[in-house]
């Protein structure tokens, strides 16, 4: 059988966290808002955020390579570039079970 993905937004986050801490929704928007610009803040400078049963934020760098344009076939090179990677826990994977 094949692991279903299930979708879950900012929205229905913030749902879910009002109706289980009994705070309106607005505010819990804020404060997710709040946690998702501190993982960003971090990942800036380059450093490694784990939640607990969540999974890890890190920076991960891909290295320069060679682009060649198809229109014009002129080649060049594209400098190397970050992104955000996520590495979810064992405990996040195994809830789809």
């Amino acid at each position: 059988m094949q692991n279903q993905v299930i979708n879950f937004n900012k929205s229905d986050l913030a749902y879910s966290i009002s109706k289980k801490l009994n705070i309106p929704e607005s505010s819990s928007l804020k404060y997710i808002d709040h946690i998702i610009n501190d993982i960003v803040l971090n990942i800036g400078m380059d450093q490694r955020i784990e939640i607990r049963g969540f999974g890890v934020f890190s920076k991960k760098y891909i290295r320069p390579r060679k682009f060649i344009n198809p229109k014009t076939k002129a080649s060049s090179y594209i400098s190397e570039t970050a992104t955000l990677h996520f590495k979810p826990s064992q405990g996040l994977l195994n809830t789809n079970e």
